[in-house]
């Protein structure tokens, strides 16, 4: 008797228990759901600010570097570019990125989650695309809008044919890639879908004025080798934008840190956005002395000039 007394004691303290637990988690969900509405509701309130300044007062509009913020994207990418396509608008609300890691931060998933883009997101590891997908399929935001996720490892020669079976093809809005590599090659190679904004991260401890990458090798990996050698990457500011001018853009932006650059395609929003200088590029809080000794660590490797 005693000892069914302690059960039914036992039993409903662990009810108890169970039932606060599952007020905070209901609280929890709720709070959460919330602050993605709050979060998608002054989204869109700052970019109908942007888009009527721009319509009647464009002489108030902040320059780019006034607009950075971050909700998913590594730095301020997300304020960047919601800021951007305010004023040029998104036609395709298509987006393109190569390096997505597990889309809780990178650059497109704000604008797939909080307005409305169709989304292709690629990274070499599997294990980030099998994050990734749980990332999306548990966002609210994505219950009819889950992006199309692919995982292969990227080379110049598959790059294309990856992003066209995939259903992205002709005019996009976006396209960003990060895979501390190959940058130059895949940037290079891609030919099926014309971005009408490019943002791409540059190696910034490569001096401006040299347009340096690397050699190109399909199995390039730089995360297994140590530091400072791992740094032997990508491709420099000056090799970005000799590219991008060759396709039809212009250099417009770029971080605060100054290694995540963006680029517009030739006579889209010019108005609000013109070209800037590689000096202006390289951000407010660009480390020049740090950055200085690290390419004295890495100049003698055998960069390839383009």
């Amino acid at each position: 008797m005693i000892r069914g007394f302690f059960k039914r004691f036992k039993n409903a303290l662990l009810w108890e228990v169970y039932a606060d637990n599952l007020k905070i988690k209901n609280g929890l969900e709720v709070l959460t759901k919330l602050s993605m509405s709050q979060v998608e509701i002054n989204q869109r309130a700052l970019a109908l600010k942007y888009s009527e300044l721009y319509k009647k007062e464009p002489e108030l509009l902040p320059g780019i570097s006034e607009t950075g913020f971050r909700v998913h994207s590594q730095f301020e990418e997300d304020g960047i570019l919601l800021y951007i396509f305010s004023i040029i608008g998104s036609p395709t609300k298509k987006s393109v990125e190569i390096g997505t890691s597990d889309g809780t931060e990178c650059n497109t998933s704000n604008l797939i989650l909080y307005h409305g883009w169709n989304g292709l997101l690629i990274d070499g590891s599997v294990e980030m695309i099998k994050r990734a997908n749980i990332f999306f399929t548990s966002h609210p935001n994505a219950v009819l809008n889950e992006p199309k996720l692919v995982n292969s490892w990227i080379t110049k020669d598959n790059i294309d044919g990856i992003i066209k079976n995939n259903g992205f093809e002709g005019e996009i809005d976006l396209l960003s890639i990060d895979i501390d590599g190959t940058d130059y090659y895949i940037l290079d190679a891609i030919k099926c879908i014309s971005p009408r904004v490019i943002i791409c991260e540059i190696n910034s401890a490569v001096p401006l004025g040299k347009a340096l990458t690397i050699p190109y090798s399909d199995d390039f990996d730089c995360w297994n080798k140590p530091y400072p050698e791992n740094t032997f990457r990508g491709l420099s500011l000056t090799a970005a934008q000799k590219l991008m001018k060759s396709k039809g853009y212009r250099m417009v932006g770029a971080h605060k840190l100054g290694f995540n650059i963006i680029f517009i395609k030739k006579g889209i929003g010019e108005d609000v956005f013109p070209e800037i200088s590689p000096e202006e590029a390289r951000g407010a809080y660009f480390n020049h002395e740090e950055m200085g000794k690290l390419w004295e660590s890495i100049k003698d490797h055998p960069w390839v000039e383009v």
